[in-house]
């Protein structure tokens, strides 16, 4: 069975990206070392027909290689390192040789994209407004010294003036995150970067400042490489706005003004991509305003060289019987979209025409992110996918065929080798309302169905999420049944992937339906003749968390030995 420091002998895939050409894909590793309490990540490639093994491309000990993007013509790699001392540009060949460092900000970049035609890259960094408008190597130069000033400052207290202060476990603090582009050229061979240009300044973040409204890529060049289309936070009222929208601005923009393209929809947009062709542009859209947790549906318009609309927006995922909230998604060649979203305690991997015409599923389970497509028709679609019983692996499948997806990383595979691994048991609760409550049961290694087990209960956060049928770093289930416990994953009321009014009815309900659904999920492990109920305990994290500690105050109480609150919500 699984022990605790055997988590930190995983090596962690992350982030795969196929090449313009279909052939290769490229991704993170992350390895740890425990005994140094440090760890490395890596960019390795892998070929999409296996027929050479996956390489580490780069080898960083005790530093970060991350995000890695492919250049239009497939020959260079670009990806951020923290190898000189903070987050910066790097751009290594895939003929071989040493990576060259691209950027030298103060204030770092990340998340870096290409443009269509290679001439440009644009990055995140974090910045000081009120330097913003200013010429680069004299904002840069600011930024240092007031980053200096603080870290020297004896004083660490925090002074606000207004809302949004803090986000979840973060301080928000007095910086921007601002979209720069820096022009590239590879003169005599050798990788050279511009001077960086700030396109977004003012007061106002460029980026999604919260996972919650992020698509997995949340900025993008125009068709032409001349102009950045991005998710921009909520002009005013951040605190209690969920107005993300998609913007538009030009790569020598200076104005703090920047052009709206969702103007008329005043809840969340995000994520925009265009088709390879250029010709549409497609994202996320909600409708409901001010609701952080409503249905995401894409929508797809046709588009002009310049990134701005040339017809109006059509949904392409909201059509009769189908009611998922679309997530992560890229483009299938330039007339289909695909897209991950949660389904009955896992993942499913819809397609959706991009003139509105069906949406099929192409396959489900497990837990898919980082969804990338690419090479001459039919194209191959590269993700990563988790279950609950084995970490991320890059998986790649052809012409969304209905055969078995190729696990092209195989990272993992002697570690997993050497653990009894349990798979779960997916039930069905009765729950009032005539719908039923999904629950993963997992039994622990060595299960005897005549003995009595003992049971915990987990509670998971959100209050929108689910257990689903992925792996964790953090919560690890398959971890807690190695210890001998049968493991309980309820997804009650305001779980998602059960429909959006399942989703739903937990707003201003937190102790009601949601916390009923529990007792019921309760009584039916009790009925279990394997589980003992005089040995069940309850843990949760956030609203878990929360709903620990309202257990602790209901009759559940009464029927449960020990309740774990972990970073939850108080009144």
């Amino acid at each position: 069975p699984m022990q605790v420091d055997d988590l930190f002998r995983f090596k962690r895939v992350a982030d795969p990206q196929i090449s313009p050409d279909g052939t290769r894909v490229a991704y993170q590793v992350t390895t740890v070392d425990l005994d140094a309490n440090k760890s490395s990540t890596a960019i390795w490639v892998a070929a999409v027909d296996r027929k050479t093994p996956p390489k580490p491309l780069t080898s960083p000990t005790g530093k970060s290689d991350k995000h890695p993007r492919w250049s239009p013509d497939g020959k260079t790699i670009l990806f951020e390192s923290n190898r000189s001392g903070s987050s910066q540009l790097w751009v290594i060949d895939l003929d071989g040789g040493e990576a060259r460092q691209l950027t030298d900000i103060g204030t770092g970049a990340n998340n870096a994209v290409w443009s269509p035609d290679g001439k440009r890259i644009a990055f995140v960094s974090a910045v000081y407004p009120e330097f913003s408008e200013l010429p680069f190597a004299e904002s840069d130069k600011k930024n240092k010294e007031k980053d200096e000033a603080i870290e020297k400052s004896p004083v660490k207290a925090k002074t606000f003036t207004k809302l949004f202060f803090r986000h979840w476990d973060e301080y928000v603090g007095d910086k921007r995150q601002h979209l720069f582009v820096v022009e590239y050229k590879e003169p005599f061979g050798l990788a050279v970067a511009g001077v960086p240009h700030d396109c977004t300044p003012g007061d106002r973040d460029a980026y999604p400042t919260s996972t919650t409204f992020s698509s997995g890529e949340d900025f993008c060049f125009s068709p032409d490489s001349k102009h950045l289309v991005f998710t921009a936070v909520p002009e005013k009222d951040e605190a209690w706005s969920t107005n993300y929208d998609i913007c538009r601005v030009a790569v020598d923009n200076k104005s703090p003004k920047w052009e709206c393209l969702t103007k008329d929809n005043p809840a969340a947009d995000s994520g925009p991509r265009f088709s390879p062709d250029g010709k549409k542009l497609a994202w996320r859209s909600q409708k409901k305003a001010g609701y952080e947790a409503d249905r995401w549906n894409l929508l797809v318009a046709d588009a002009k060289p310049d990134g701005t609309f040339a017809g109006k927006p059509a949904n392409v995922t909201e059509k009769d019987g189908v009611d998922l909230s679309a997530g992560e998604f890229c483009w299938f060649g330039n007339d289909v979209l695909v897209f991950a979203a949660d389904f009955q305690g896992g993942n499913v991997i819809m397609r959706a025409a991009a003139d509105g015409e069906a949406v099929i599923p192409v396959r489900a389970g497990g837990l898919v992110s980082s969804l990338s497509a690419a090479g001459p028709l039919p194209q191959s679609l590269v993700y990563a996918e988790s279950r609950i019983d084995r970490p991320n692996e890059v998986f790649v499948t052809d012409r969304l065929s209905k055969e078995l997806p190729r696990n092209i990383s195989n990272i993992n595979d002697e570690v997993l080798g050497s653990f009894a691994r349990v798979r779960p048991e997916s039930v069905k609760v009765p729950v009032e309302g005539k719908v039923e409550m999904q629950m993963w049961i997992l039994k622990p290694p060595g299960f005897d169905e005549t003995k009595k087990w003992p049971v915990v209960y987990l509670i998971h956060g959100g209050p929108q999420g689910a257990w689903e049928d992925g792996w964790s770093y953090r919560w690890n289930p398959q971890l807690w049944a190695a210890q001998g416990y049968v493991v309980v994953l309820p997804n009650p009321r305001g779980s998602t992937g059960f429909g959006q009014k399942f989703t739903d009815e937990i707003a201003g309900d937190w102790g009601g339906k949601c916390y009923r659904d529990l007792v019921a999920g309760l009584d039916y492990v009790e009925k279990l003749p394997y589980a003992d109920k005089d040995r069940i305990g309850s843990a949760g994290a956030s609203f878990g968390g929360y709903m620990q500690n309202w257990l602790a105050v209901n009759d559940i109480a009464k029927r449960v030995k020990c309740l774990i609150s972990h970073c939850s919500v108080w009144n």
